[in-house]
């Protein structure tokens, strides 16, 4: 396979990767377009190899979850009215649709994707332990703000003490001085 069929993929399949129903996912409309195929081919192919997409690999959205996956994207590369809605494919649905898509061109969206799958993985690690630093940090920090409300707890709690003045008394009209 060519670097250079790599190379000519679009650089944000990212931004096709959705999280429904906890899972990350590539939808049909943009399988078809990166594959360079009509969508109701890739779904043809797919339906013909039933038995290669288990629930936990392919599944169809529900219209509320296509509603919503609308009002999220402004602008909608996927056309005008559709019959049915789109088919979300997880990370192994992609790699599974490569055995089904034989073309030069879908073995190299298939690595780009499995690419950008993994690179997301990284991120999400990377967040877990930024996340775990935070906590920790938090943690130690309450402690040490306890400390300085406890003290500051005491100096509002503790009775003033009226002010003693220091100096001479004065009597009568004379004036002592120091």
């Amino acid at each position: 396979m060519s670097e250079d069929l790599l190379t000519s993929l679009p650089e944000n399949i990212e931004d096709r990767i959705f999280l429904i129903r906890g899972q990350r996912v590539v939808l049909s409309p943009h399988l078809a377009e990166l594959y360079e195929v009509e969508v109701r081919a890739l779904v043809q192919a797919v339906k013909r190899n039933l038995e290669r997409f288990p629930d936990d690999f392919m599944f169809q959205l529900t219209d509320a979850e296509y509603n919503n996956l609308k009002s999220q994207i402004v602008t909608s590369s996927w056309g005008g009215a559709r019959r049915a809605n789109p088919y979300a494919f997880t990370e192994q649905g992609v790699a599974m649709l490569s055995s089904v898509l034989r073309s030069p061109r879908a073995i190299a969206v298939n690595i780009k994707i499995m690419r950008a799958f993994v690179q997301m993985r990284r991120l999400l690690a990377g967040n877990g332990e930024l996340t775990a630093r935070m906590e920790e940090l938090e943690k130690s920090t309450e402690e040490n703000f306890q400390i300085v409300f406890e003290a500051l707890r005491q100096l509002i709690e503790e009775p003033l003490q009226p002010d003693r003045r220091i100096g001479f008394r004065q009597s009568g009209s004379e004036e002592v001085s120091s």
